[in-house]
């Protein structure tokens, strides 16, 4: 199925896919030195949302789930990511164990561990799913739709190590966001290799670190190619402290929101943009218990302080918040008339697929990760697919697809920044 890109063929979008062509081996390298300082996150899924006058990154998950979502002709790439990542970090690894979320039960969450054991069978591991939720008490198979099954084991932890009963991992793949925070089953494991790391976890990341790093990514990758790091950078402020059930903390995310909105709104006038710039304003951790809504008017915050409003509703266990704001990037792109958004997948440092995640019933300037949306492979899945210059800009899937992989990879390596900068075995990162 080749989704229907409505994106303009004229426009900075297009003048920036043909920079990044004509740019491709200078970026390649330039990739290739990052990666020598740097190491990736083992894994990230990262969303592209594509305006048709800028692409950036909204979000960029280490703990990725959806990986059912790649097609078989994305497993090959995948497998051999697996590999090279693996060779690096324990090459003599046999036993691989996964240890997913807690609210297992969600067939499609299941038939995302069955596609992860699948990579990493192939890349030649034994590989065994252990639960740390407390409720799970024996192995227990569950059975999906598809006709395959999968078997949840409770994880029995030693001195130093973490496995099961009869098995003993040199790697622990962790598949669970800790939104909960760092249970102890899981610290001061220091004779296996926990990927990706405990500080990678929404117990200790914030949103506003990573857009920080990215923003750095940005100055200089922009100054490579001779782009504008705006192109592909949103523009963010947080505010902190701020209290939807009461007006502690809401002048000054009104202030912030308003500031933002101008900062937008230059830029917008700078590259003649006509549409009406917003914000989007979340949690800045992203273990509150907040909604993701838009606003293009500070005077629209005044509605989230009502009880039933979205932002009132959702942060009543945590009603005080950090929350990021951050320019909002609208998505022009259709998939049977349907609002899409690319989502890229990484291993190690390659990208291995995506699919677009598309919602019938949410608009342009609204967060498609929400129930109702479904999804469908990237058109250009095919591996031998490769980046075609000379073609015209927005005529070409897979040039495309390079430009979104090239956003993804930035949001990658700032990622890897972030957690230099949070690791606390490390010094920080300056």
């Amino acid at each position: 199925m080749v989704p229907h890109l409505v994106t303009a063929l004229t426009g900075p979008i297009n003048e920036l896919e043909q920079r990044l062509l004509d740019s491709m081996p200078a970026i390649e390298r330039w990739f290739r030195l990052e990666w020598m300082e740097h190491t990736p996150p083992f894994y990230t899924s990262v969303d592209v949302r594509n305006a048709g006058f800028k692409l950036a990154p909204v979000d960029t998950n280490v703990f990725p789930s959806g990986w059912n979502n790649l097609t078989p002709a994305m497993l090959p790439l995948a497998v051999q990511a697996a590999m090279a990542s693996i060779e690096k970090i324990c090459p003599e690894a046999r036993n691989l164990l996964i240890v997913p979320d807690n609210n297992t039960r969600s067939s499609f969450y299941l038939s995302n561990l069955v596609q992860l054991r699948r990579i990493f069978e192939m890349a030649g591991l034994n590989v065994r799913i252990g639960s740390i939720s407390p409720d799970l008490k024996k192995a227990t198979t569950l059975e999906l739709p598809s006709g395959e099954s999968i078997t949840l084991e409770p994880v029995v932890r030693t001195k130093g190590r973490l496995g099961l009963k009869d098995f003993d991992p040199c790697t622990i793949l962790l598949n669970n966001e800790l939104t909960a925070g760092v249970p102890g089953i899981l610290e001061d494991v220091h004779e296996q290799y926990l990927l990706p790391p405990l500080h990678a976890s929404w117990a200790v990341r914030r949103k506003s670190m990573h857009f920080k790093c990215y923003e750095e990514v940005c100055k200089r990758f922009g100054k490579l190619i001779g782009v504008d790091p705006w192109l592909i950078n949103p523009i963010f402020d947080t505010c902190t402290n701020v209290d939807f059930s009461s007006d502690e903390g809401l002048e000054g995310l009104r202030a912030t929101v308003d500031a933002t909105l101008a900062k937008v709104k230059k830029r917008y006038k700078e590259f003649g943009i006509k549409e009406k710039p917003f914000v989007v304003i979340k949690a800045d951790n992203s273990s509150a218990d907040m909604a993701v809504f838009s606003v293009r008017d500070s005077k629209e915050l005044q509605a989230l302080r009502r009880p039933k409003s979205k932002a009132g509703a959702a942060a009543s266990e945590s009603t005080v918040l950090d929350v990021l704001v951050q320019e909002g990037v609208q998505t022009h792109e259709r998939i049977n008339e349907a609002v899409a958004e690319p989502v890229v997948y990484l291993m190690d440092r390659y990208v291995v697929g995506g699919f677009y995640r598309m919602h019938a019933e949410r608009g342009v300037d609204e967060s498609l990760s929400a129930p109702g949306s479904s999804y469908v492979p990237l058109a250009f899945a095919e591996s031998m697919h490769l980046p075609q210059p000379g073609v015209r800009p927005g005529a070409s899937a897979p040039n495309r697809f390079y430009m979104y992989g090239v956003i993804a990879r930035l949001a990658m390596l700032a990622a890897s920044y972030e957690l230099e900068a949070t690791d606390p075995q490390a010094e920080v990162y300056a």
